[in-house]
């Protein structure tokens, strides 16, 4: 069994455009006498790696809290790609995933720089994806995410936004990417890592 971990590590991670940075203070330093060492951190929901709720789109949509962990964790596929995902390319990542794993066409992460387009998010909501996960801090295109947000979101597809595969091989692998429970957010961070259960 090996385990990858696909997580960027937070203070140094990549922000979405205009979005704050994560902060991190030092509270209690035992260097300084304290008896004890205390972080205290500010950060966005979006910061590095994260998963995206439907509420972060949807006025009334689910926020993080009421999303199943089902949609967070279990088989996932990696495909590789770069540049704009298409409707024809959906198509074949989601028959390249059920011919390795039927159950990893529910879990789509991928690996690349790439960027799902409008008819390729309409071709996994068709399909009933649980969970699009990409390496981008978005799903969709930077300068206009609603679109693939709402397609997604408003079938309460959950997005996986921030994640690094460059040293995971295509293929299926156990997906864990339970997010920080924060209860009314629109999104959290997660310690996302693929098990290849080889």
């Amino acid at each position: 069994m090996k385990i990858y971990d696909i997580s960027q590590e937070v203070f140094d991670c990549t922000v979405f455009p205009g979005d704050p940075k994560p902060q991190k203070i030092t509270v209690s330093d035992m260097k300084d006498g304290a008896l004890y060492n205390l972080t205290e951190l500010h950060m966005c929901a979006h910061n590095g790696t994260h998963v995206d709720a439907p509420y972060h789109f949807i006025d009334d949509g689910k926020t993080i809290d009421q999303v199943s962990l089902d949609k967070f964790i279990g088989m996932a596929y990696v495909a590789e790609h770069s540049g704009e995902v298409s409707a024809e390319d959906a198509a074949g990542i989601l028959a390249r995933a059920k011919a390795a794993d039927e159950e990893s066409a529910k879990k789509i992460l991928v690996k690349g720089k790439a960027v799902v387009s409008q008819e390729a998010a309409a071709i996994f909501r068709e399909a009933g994806v649980d969970l699009i996960g990409n390496e981008s801090q978005t799903v969709g295109p930077e300068n206009a995410p609603m679109a693939v947000h709402l397609t997604l979101l408003g079938a309460e597809v959950v997005l996986l936004e921030g994640i690094r595969l460059s040293h995971v091989p295509e293929g299926a692998y156990f997906l864990n990417a339970a997010p920080i429970n924060l209860g009314g957010s629109d999104g959290a961070p997660c310690r996302a890592v693929l098990i290849d259960m080889k």
